[in-house]
């Protein structure tokens, strides 16, 4: 059936260049037939830590120390503060840690405001550190 052109000389086109063997073998790669699917895998594995309420030493420690930025605003002191940032996709979230200068501790939205126009609830924040 094939014996008129099997032993034919293969065909290369002066006009186009050959395709390297690289890419001819991602013509014939695997697909991702289920788009996503690994993504969402990977949010299913993904760790988030749980909000944890602070017990009463701990509350009277930050109150004590909302107290002495309040005292001291005017010059503007430097602290590094932990929140809890609530995650967008899941139950839980993470503590991060930033620090800054304290511009104001607004008392309307019970928030600590840095000069960089940071904002931190207070409520979400679990650890003041003044250097």
């Amino acid at each position: 059936m094939y014996n008129d052109i099997i032993n034919l000389p293969h065909y290369v086109s002066k006009k186009r260049p050959q395709m390297s063997m690289e890419d001819r073998a991602a013509q014939f790669a695997p697909f991702a037939a289920l788009v996503g699917f690994d993504d969402g895998i990977e949010e299913t594995n993904r760790q988030v830590e749980q909000f944890t309420d602070l017990d009463e030493d701990v509350m009277q420690e930050l109150d004590e120390k909302i107290r002495y930025l309040q005292a001291h605003i005017a010059e503007n002191p430097l602290v590094e503060i932990t929140y809890f940032v609530p995650d967008g996709l899941k139950e839980g979230g993470e503590y991060k840690t930033v620090r800054g200068k304290v511009k104001k501790i607004d008392k309307d939205n019970l928030s600590i405001c840095f000069t960089d126009k940071q904002s931190f609830l207070i409520k979400t924040i679990r650890q003041i550190i003044l250097p």
